[in-house]
């Protein structure tokens, strides 16, 4: 793959200085990490075209330091604090005005939150062998 054709979806020098100070800071653990931003340019290509971890073209660096750094973002809340660091800064730069819309054209429900039950009703007799008696 063409790796200027890679480059046209990373980060841009804008969104980097954004997105820069919201992440956690670099050699936490006392060895060198790859620099964040790459990585972060794999994360991304990956959610883009839904490759394997192992796929991921070697211009994002080796694919377990990607994954390794998306699973425990993922996992101790990284990502959520991210992105609500750049919702804050949409909010103010809207204004008090600001609001949020959602069109129920788009809006779905899960198909088992169609009230189905979650637990049998106690009046509902268990399934199992019919008895018939006569009297």
């Amino acid at each position: 793959m063409d790796e200027e054709r890679l480059k046209r979806h990373d980060l841009t020098d804008e969104e980097w200085q954004r997105l820069e100070p919201l992440l956690p800071a670099q050699n936490v653990h006392g060895a060198r990490w790859s620099d964040h931003r790459t990585v972060i340019n794999g994360v991304f290509f990956r959610a883009r075209t839904s490759c394997t971890w192992r796929d991921l073209p070697p211009c994002y660096g080796n694919w377990k330091t990607v994954y390794n750094r998306h699973r425990r973002w993922s996992l101790d809340g990284t990502w959520e604090q991210i992105l609500d660091g750049l919702r804050a800064g949409c909010d103010e730069a809207e204004g008090e005005d600001w609001t949020v819309s959602a069109d129920s054209t788009i809006v779905r429900a899960h198909q088992h939150a169609a009230g189905a039950r979650r637990a049998p009703a106690v009046d509902i007799p268990q399934r199992g062998p019919v008895r018939i008696t006569s009297g």
